[in-house]
């Protein structure tokens, strides 16, 4: 009887623990780190990439590395699901990191936990928070294209749209706040936010000037423009800053800061860097979390973008 309600609201994540590979792997998180400074050494935006594919992954049936798999003849996989297509990347970073896992310990690693691992390290590597990355997730064996579709929050979300999308998921309006704080690094396609530089009034007039000058009324559409225009690169508290100067790139993004109720979170966030560092890592740690596979359930994929 005392288990019934850990079950319920731990959805298996109760299996999830910080060492699983500490006997069968024990250099799984100096390989992945390695390789995730380098990628980014390479190209900062990767750091962004990589965070960005942990979340289109959790967000569609749990973290259980659906969205790496490509189309196969008897399902279509996530990648060219909207949200995605075109814009979702970093693929390469994690089949190069599996690649080094599996010569130093075949078999024995999933390719969602070195996604949730890379995001990690990804936003250390940036100047962000650590967490602790709780380990042992196994890998689906089917995708969602339908589900990416649905349940992925759209850039043309109103306010009361996003905090419905994040608890649909479990996480309360603080969190959805917290999470969205990823913006502070990477880029967005000029698709993404058109409407929202030409056609609204809640954005900073010199702000939208500039950005026009990369996306045009028509065409275009794959240009790309900075999310956090002053520090792109640097994961910080600058995007909340520049949501109380009406400088948010995409809709979804000002309409946190729009009168409304995540208005007050937002200024603590854009007040106190360490309250939006701790609760960004807490809000990752409880997204990793999200409906793992564990015990017998899913597989561990020789290659990340197919089944065994």
């Amino acid at each position: 009887l005392v288990i019934v309600p850990f079950v319920l609201i731990g959805t298996s994540s109760a299996q999830l623990t910080s060492n699983f590979y500490n006997s069968s792997c024990p250099n799984i998180l100096s390989i992945i780190k390695t390789a995730v400074n380098s990628a980014i050494a390479k190209e900062s935006r990767m750091g962004a990439s990589l965070l960005r594919l942990h979340f289109h992954d959790c967000f569609v049936n749990g973290c259980d590395a659906s969205v790496l798999l490509d189309d196969t003849s008897s399902f279509t996989g996530e990648k060219t699901a909207n949200p995605n297509s075109g814009s979702l990347r970093g693929f390469d970073v994690i089949d190069t990191i599996k690649t080094q896992v599996e010569s130093s310990c075949a078999g024995v690693v999933s390719c969602a936990d070195i996604l949730a691992v890379a995001t990690r390290d990804s936003v250390v590597k940036l100047g962000g928070p650590s967490w602790t990355v709780l380990l042992g997730r196994r890998d689906s064996t089917t995708a969602s294209l339908s589900t990416a579709n649905s349940d992925i929050p759209a850039p043309t979300l109103n306010l009361s749209g996003l905090i419905s999308s994040f608890s649909n998921k479990g996480f309360n309006s603080r969190e959805m706040v917290a999470l969205s704080g990823s913006h502070t690094i990477g880029q967005a396609r000029c698709t993404t936010f058109r409407d929202h530089l030409y056609n609204e009034t809640d954005i900073n007039a010199s702000f939208a000037t500039s950005v026009k000058s990369k996306c045009p009324q028509s065409g275009s559409d794959n240009n790309i423009s900075p999310l956090d225009t002053t520090s792109p690169n640097t994961f910080d508290n600058i995007y909340y800053k520049n949501l109380r100067i009406q400088k948010g790139l995409l809709h979804s993004d000002q309409q946190l800061f729009s009168g409304g109720s995540t208005d007050s979170i937002v200024n603590t966030y854009s007040s106190n860097s360490a309250t939006f560092f701790a609760d960004f890592a807490k809000a990752m740690v409880k997204m990793g979390n999200l409906s793992p596979l564990t015990g017998t359930n899913g597989q561990i994929r020789k290659n990340c973008r197919k089944t065994n």
